[in-house]
């Protein structure tokens, strides 16, 4: 497949011979107003991630059972990721059938029905049944919303605006913690603190009736009008016919492909199948690289470095949920700049790091006989988690999502998107569902050095399975992939060396 690299609309050589069709991030709010209120889904996962970390605390005092049963405290984390499990899985059919926007109004409306239950649930039975609730809306709009973003998006600020999803997330995970410290003192604390996690939801619903549909999606269902009026928002009329021109093309060819397109489809197509390695691969070292074990323990884990006090444990993982969020803002910025694999190496090199202080720290202070060391040990081991988020946020943070909102072919997005999901939130079970139980096993020391040796397995696939796409259109994605499977050819050697110096 042979891509015109001087003619494709979209394409960086393509803005280089026209650079004032460049479309500003600053300056298009109407792109902006789209990734963010699209990235509300995440806000909706990170809340989630966030604020079951600090409720768990007071969830143990009114229920005993779960005091008493590390297997419970797991159980009622994890079931809204198995739901999520469910929830991605079928994202990838909802989102091709329905669209995304309709997509993430049911994602919404399951999410406030899931807030409702967890709030008045009378048991820890029926508060597992609500997280279930709350799984499967995260596990809708895990999908949707990246790839509604990277759909709308000029191709030159698609890193940047997909990232904003993240951003949404690492924000929804630092709001969750002032609220659950708000609430420590209110009568019902973990009921408030949950309960009030359907207002993204019902804010998200509201905001995206007003909204339209993906531009390329309104294209492959045959619905042109709908779909110019959209694309006439985003470009400048200079480069609005170009791109109408383009996708207009681009998805007569892909509506025919897309009928007859089935999951299995994905094992046989050699080019496909290593696209879907790659992506679901990031996302499953992003998971086992240990970041939702931070998150959704990490008040769990200050009180282990020593800190006992739920107020104070709070306090402290505000400060790591608050580096969490900046350190995405500070991702946006590079990815773009500095692409996304240099990025997810310099992060993944700084994880490794980290979780080896994380794992020595605790060795450390489970053998230390004074109280003193023991202070000493457990400051080092918040600095430690602090260290970890401050390298893990900017780079495997968004990267992971960034790469698959590229990388799959319009044809194979939405199952491959679901796929991807689906690992993610498998790989995120597993993990969150025995942490606790690993520690309790072998202690906290030897859990954070498996997860180092997991990173490091992470960095060398980045460093060989994973290509840069930073400023690459679709199809010129599609390009590396039909290299890798069918060998080089000199128009791929040129987007990849375009890639790594744009």
């Amino acid at each position: 497949m042979t891509i015109p690299m001087q003619s494709t609309p979209g394409s960086s050589g393509y803005l280089d011979l026209y650079p004032e069709r460049k479309v500003s991030f600053f300056k298009n709010s109407y792109i902006l107003a789209l990734a963010s209120v699209a990235g509300i889904g995440g806000l909706l996962f990170g809340y989630d991630t966030g604020v079951i970390s600090g409720a768990l605390l007071y969830i143990k005092q009114d229920f005993h059972d779960v005091r008493d049963s590390s297997f419970l405290q797991e159980t009622i984390v994890s079931m809204a990721i198995a739901g999520a499990i469910v929830g991605a899985a079928a994202g990838g059919w909802i989102n091709d059938v329905f669209g995304r926007k309709k997509a993430t109004l049911l994602a919404d409306v399951v999410f406030a029905i899931g807030a409702i239950v967890m709030a008045a649930a009378p048991n820890s039975y029926v508060l597992i049944f609500g997280r279930l609730f709350i799984g499967l809306a995260v596990g809708i709009a895990s999908v949707t919303a990246p790839v509604y973003i990277a759909e709308s998006s000029p191709s030159e600020i698609r890193g940047s605006l997909v990232s904003t999803n993240v951003l949404m997330i690492t924000g929804g995970q630092f709001i969750s913690y002032l609220i659950n410290i708000c609430f420590t003192q209110v009568p019902g604390t973990w009921r408030w603190m949950l309960g009030v996690s359907g207002v993204p939801a019902v804010i998200q619903f509201i905001l995206m009736l007003f909204l339209p549909e993906s531009p390329r999606w309104l294209f492959i269902k045959n619905r042109k009008d709908e779909a110019v009026d959209v694309i006439s928002r985003i470009y400048d009329l200079a480069r609005l016919e170009d791109e109408i021109d383009f996708l207009t093309a681009e998805s007569e060819q892909e509506r025919h492909r897309m009928n007859n397109i089935r999951m299995l489809d994905v094992f046989k197509s050699k080019e496909i199948f290593l696209a879907f390695l790659v992506g679901g691969g990031l996302l499953a070292f992003q998971q086992f690289a240990g970041i939702n074990t931070v998150m959704y323990y990490s008040p769990t884990i200050v009180q282990m470095a020593g800190f006992h006090a739920n107020e104070l444990a709070l306090l402290l993982s505000l400060i790591v949920a608050g580096m969490n969020a900046a350190g995405t803002v500070l991702g946006i910025y590079l990815i773009d700049h500095a692409g996304r694999k240099k990025l997810a190496l310099s992060s993944l090199g700084g994880v490794v790091v980290s979780l080896i202080i994380l794992s020595f720290t605790f060795y450390k202070q489970a053998s230390s006989s004074s109280s003193s060391s023991s202070d000493f040990y457990g400051w080092i081991a918040v600095l430690g988690l602090a260290m970890y988020i401050g390298f893990f946020a900017p780079g495997m943070g968004p990267v992971p999502w960034t790469v698959n909102s590229e990388i799959y072919p319009e044809e194979y997005r939405g199952i491959l998107g679901g796929m991807s999901a689906t690992v993610c939130w498998v790989s995120n079970l597993i993990v969150s569902e025995s942490f606790l139980s690993i520690a309790d096993g072998i202690g906290v020391g030897p859990t954070f050095l498996i997860l180092a040796g997991i990173a490091v397995v992470a960095f060398l696939f980045v460093l060989f399975y994973v290509p840069e796409t930073k400023g690459l259109t679709f199809d010129e994605v599609e390009v590396i992939w039909k290299e890798r499977a069918w060998g080089k050819n000199p128009n791929t050697e040129s987007l990849l060396e375009r890639a790594s110096q744009s």
